[in-house]
């Protein structure tokens, strides 16, 4: 099954950096909400250099997560009409543009395809921005 709106899962005008930590403003590419404990992962790629996993923070709702405290977490929601922040350790290159790309896999708790087993998307969306700010470390 397709996401709804996957072209648009990365926010254009939204890319920024420290000297090691880049972050983008990421939208939910389905129709609902989600609650935390369904956003089971993302990946982050700059300029074809990847974040490693256990730099990857989520921020949603004013409060940072790593994933795996997520898991379990039903309190928090992802709505369709907010931005979460993706971010990783991947340092920017000096470059005009930036092909970002962030990849995120979601289950869908209320559509259920087989014995304890919920439907999972994995969405790509891959944008070419300029840096918008630059933060201080």
């Amino acid at each position: 099954m397709d996401a709804v709106i996957p072209d648009r899962i990365i926010e254009q005008g939204t890319l920024t950096s420290d000297s090691t930590r880049t972050s983008v403003e990421v939208r939910i590419p389905w129709y609902r909400a989600l609650p935390a404990s369904c956003i089971a992962g993302a990946s982050l790629t700059v300029d074809g250099a990847t974040a490693p996993a256990e730099t990857l923070r989520w921020e949603m709702n004013g409060k940072t997560f790593t994933f795996a405290e997520m898991v379990d977490d039903t309190e928090q929601w992802w709505f369709p009409l907010d931005s979460a922040v993706l971010s990783g350790e991947v340092a920017l290159a000096p470059a005009a543009e930036h092909e970002v790309t962030v990849g995120l896999t979601l289950y869908i708790p209320y559509i259920v395809i087989g014995d304890r087993e919920v439907l999972h998307i994995e969405e790509r969306d891959t944008k070419t921005m300029t840096l918008a700010r630059e933060v201080a470390a």
